[in-house]
């Protein structure tokens, strides 16, 4: 039973040849020609998508990027302690990782647009989720490269593994004098760089691939660097991981003391501003109506610690009117993230609302002043006269006994001070 269950998981089942796996290795670490256009219009088009901020571009450009070869090739040499293919894939990596810097540095140099968008924001701190991303990511890669069939698992770990972006973002923090975002983007490709280059020599070692040197404590001596250079780099990012859960927590807390304390005792919340990286933390809140007394502000500070807000200061902002200059930034920050699909809607909203006649008492106003009305219909049409430019028209539809249209359309003008109104009557059915 046991065998049975050994042999359904064995990789070893399916396995091409090794010299053949070893031959496509090698084909795809170099950079040169076609594969250093093709990563240089990668790069463009990821930065293009982190730019407008959308994520299918982003994913298209993943898709194509050729950054995941020479990084196998040196899971490959590792594994096989074969260090002139090492010397040749870390080269390959190096140029690519140069050109991909200078492209997307130079994009964004010349790009007008330098708002930090959302997809932007995320590839800065790289957390230990990233990690296990890159490693099983990684593992599927390798795995799917020494099947006969490849199978189709290939383009989802360009994806998920997501090397092309960070990279991008990396270009962007260059661009923009910004270190923190360079650093933090960089170290986050650096990551599945390092995890997809481990679990490939994971899977080399499992597959038992030929070793190129037959040295025992040369091959102990670089599996204690592979397992320090794991230490430096997963140390780091454990670290922002549990800065991350923290500061989930303490959002979650936050909007748990407000409700309670707020929010359910009718106090209208009209502006909040959350900064957890203050010291202490910061809490900003305003209120539509309610203003609190000194001590009631003191009071609630001190309400902070018993809902576990600990070294963190509440601020109640009393005059409204300080705050318009804030929420208005905050609305075009909001409507500088919208997606492409939400801005259509916007347009389409926006135009249809130009042909609506918003006013609820004109209707009941016409069936008192003209009685003799019995159906009617109104509203604003595009009117395109012998000019360039069209222009909107209010037009009302009658049916019922004959009226003076003149005592009509000179009414509704009044009324609508519009200038340009026609009547028109139609026979009822």
């Amino acid at each position: 039973m046991m065998n049975n269950i050994l042999n359904f998981i064995n990789l070893h089942n399916g396995e091409e040849k090794k010299s053949k796996v070893l031959e496509n290795v090698n084909a795809n670490i170099s950079f040169r020609g076609s594969n250093l256009w093709i990563l240089a219009c990668a790069i463009i088009i990821a930065s293009i998508g982190l730019n407008v901020n959308s994520t299918a571009v982003i994913i298209g450009a993943m898709l194509i990027s050729p950054l995941m070869g020479p990084i196998v090739g040196a899971g490959f040499a590792l594994g096989t302690y074969n260090f002139p293919l090492l010397k040749k894939s870390i080269k390959n990596l190096l140029i690519a990782t140069g050109v991909s810097l200078l492209v997307s540095a130079l994009y964004f140099f010349i790009s007008p647009f330098k708002d930090v968008q959302s997809e932007l924001l995320s590839r800065t701190s790289p957390t230990i989720y990233d990690v296990l991303i890159a490693f099983f990511g990684g593992l599927v890669g390798v795995i799917a490269i020494t099947r006969v069939e490849k199978g189709n698992p290939i383009p989802g770990v360009a994806i998920a593994t997501a090397l092309m972006p960070p990279l991008c973002t990396a270009g962007f923090g260059i661009a923009t004098s910004n270190l923190s975002f360079f650093l933090g983007a960089f170290y986050l490709y650096s990551i599945n760089c390092f995890f997809i280059c481990i679990a490939t020599f994971l899977v080399v070692k499992y597959l038992k691939y030929p070793s190129a040197i037959l040295d025992s404590n040369y091959e102990k001596r670089i599996r204690y660097s592979i397992s320090i250079l794991i230490i430096i780099m997963i140390v780091p990012s454990f670290y922002l991981a549990y800065n991350l859960f923290n500061e989930k927590k303490f959002a979650k807390t936050t909007d748990l003391f407000l409700e309670k304390e707020f929010e359910s005792k009718g106090y209208t919340l009209i502006y909040k501003k959350v900064d957890y990286n203050a010291n202490p933390k910061v809490i900003d809140v305003a209120f539509l109506n309610k203003k609190f007394a000194p001590a009631e502000i003191k009071t609630y500070n001190k309400m902070l610690a018993e809902y576990g807000l600990s070294h963190t200061k509440l601020n109640i902002r009393q005059n409204n009117s300080d705050l318009k200059s804030e929420i208005l930034n905050e609305i075009n920050k909001k409507t500088n993230n919208l997606t492409e699909k939400d801005i259509a809607i916007s347009n389409l909203r926006a135009e249809l609302d130009s042909y609506k006649i918003s006013d609820s008492t004109l209707s009941k106003e016409i069936q008192i002043l003209f009685p003799e009305i019995s159906k009617m219909s109104y509203g604003k049409i595009l009117q395109y006269p012998n000019t360039d430019s069209a222009k909107l028209r209010f037009v009302i539809i009658y049916s019922g006994k004959n009226i003076k249209d003149a005592q009509l359309q000179n009414w509704l003008k009044q009324r609508l001070n519009e200038n340009d109104v026609e009547v028109l009557q139609v026979s009822e059915k």
